[in-house]
């Protein structure tokens, strides 16, 4: 289509005036996208950042560049940065109506600012910024519509519901085989098991957690397909979820997952915790992504920072939160530090820095004999001394016990 002929030229005064403020400018067009959005200030800070603000600059220098040449922006130049945007949205089912809000938000507080910074001599090149602005704005409206038009026809076909469908019948040890040619995927022989742990983004408003929720899923996706060179079967829905990943062929490649949990936390802007369950015959990803799933759920409880973990980094943890009466037996050695919770306060700060008593005593401000006075009492009450080495190790793991499952009544007395 032929450029729209434009009188207004980049030198013109009104022009001169926004390009410093360009930089500004493009943070305060977002926010006045969003702000056009009903409930959007919900959503975590920066959610649209990443993907919203380099489509801006680009629009900003494709307007620009049009604009020395005194012509508007064709179609085909906005739909560079615009299709790109409003696929990835409406992959997070975020609504047309929305997208379009935002947008007239952004045009609108950009024709403010050229308003505001307009002198009395410049309302003829305003009147021609403001019909390159209609311009523009009709070509990104309608590129929006048809590309989030497309994105729904496609993005819920039965391919990508298929694969999820796979995973999901792989990992529940039934057949597979007519969901696998759905999906147009061959299964391997072994997959390399994975459990993703995010921090849920609880909201009161739950489209906002669905919209999080969705965003989560498309980016887990592409980081998966990234390290699996090929789409990555995964049940991932925005808080937990299984990944399998075709092993590698060749044994001598160290798998690429050490530094997945950071890959995704820094994706997603929130903890992640990953379990590696390393490679498992396809006969046995039920029970692997199972025990993959429960040490998941465990690092999570105890508070473990972003990054990837295996079964050795959790082996004492795992094993002593089996269910049974020892777990039980354990836990009810802390209860008679219940009603003092100084004395929990001094015993976490023991397991903390060990034999390093004067450090202990001065993160709960104490003085050292008064620390000490607070262990020898928690010795008495619980029958553990903090101060001998093999009772404290009791300590600690009836400690954690104790906080992911507080003992029952029924359980019996240890003493």
């Amino acid at each position: 289509m032929p450029a729209v002929q434009s009188p207004l030229s980049i030198d013109a005064p009104i022009i001169t005036r926004l390009l410093p403020r360009l930089t500004d400018l493009f943070t305060e067009l977002l926010d006045a996208g969003i702000a056009a959005i009903p409930g959007a200030e919900a959503l975590p800070a920066g959610h649209f950042n990443d993907e919203v603000v380099p489509a801006i600059v680009a629009g900003a220098g494709a307007f620009l560049a049009a604009l020395e040449e005194k012509r508007a922006c064709t179609p085909e130049e906005v739909a560079e940065w615009v299709v790109p945007v409003v696929q990835r949205h409406a992959e997070d089912r975020i609504p047309l109506r929305a997208l379009i809000q935002a947008l007239f938000g952004s045009v609108r507080h950009l024709w403010r600012e050229a308003g505001t910074l307009a002198e009395p001599d410049d309302l003829r090149d305003l009147l021609a910024f403001s019909d390159l602005l209609l311009d523009l704005l009709a070509n990104m409206t309608v590129s929006m519509a048809e590309t989030h038009s497309d994105v729904e026809q496609s993005i819920y076909g039965s391919e990508r519901e298929a694969r999820r469908l796979l995973c999901a019948a792989l990992l529940r040890g039934v057949e597979t085989a007519e969901l696998a040619a759905r999906a147009d995927i061959a299964l391997a022989d072994r997959y390399d098991v994975l459990a993703i742990q995010v921090v849920p983004y609880n909201q009161a408003d739950p489209r906002v957690d669905t919209v999080v929720a969705r965003r989560r899923i498309r980016l887990v996706q592409q980081v998966l397909d990234t390290l699996a060179a090929t789409t990555a079967l995964n049940t991932f829905d925005g808080t937990t979820g299984i990944a399998l990943l075709p092993t590698a062929a060749d044994p001598s490649i160290d798998p690429p997952y050490g530094e997945l949990g950071a890959a995704l936390a820094a994706r997603l802007g929130s903890s992640v915790v990953v379990i590696d369950a390393g490679s498992v015959p396809r006969g046995e990803l039920v029970s692997a992504a199972s025990e993959a799933a429960e040490l998941g759920d465990l690092a999570r409880a105890l508070g473990l920072p972003t990054g990837t973990y295996e079964l050795d980094d959790l082996m004492l943890e795992y094993q002593l939160t089996r269910p049974g009466r020892s777990r039980e037996r354990l836990a009810q050695r802390i209860v008679p530090l219940e009603p003092y919770p100084h004395l929990l306060e001094a015993l976490d700060a023991h397991m903390r820095h060990g034999a390093d008593r004067k450090a202990a005593a001065a993160e709960v401000h104490l003085h050292p004999n008064s620390f000490s006075y607070r262990l020898r009492r928690v010795a008495e009450l619980t029958g553990f001394d903090p101060s001998d080495p093999t009772e404290s190790r009791l300590l600690a793991a009836a400690l954690m016990v104790y906080r992911l499952y507080p003992p029952t009544a029924a359980a019996a007395d240890p003493t």
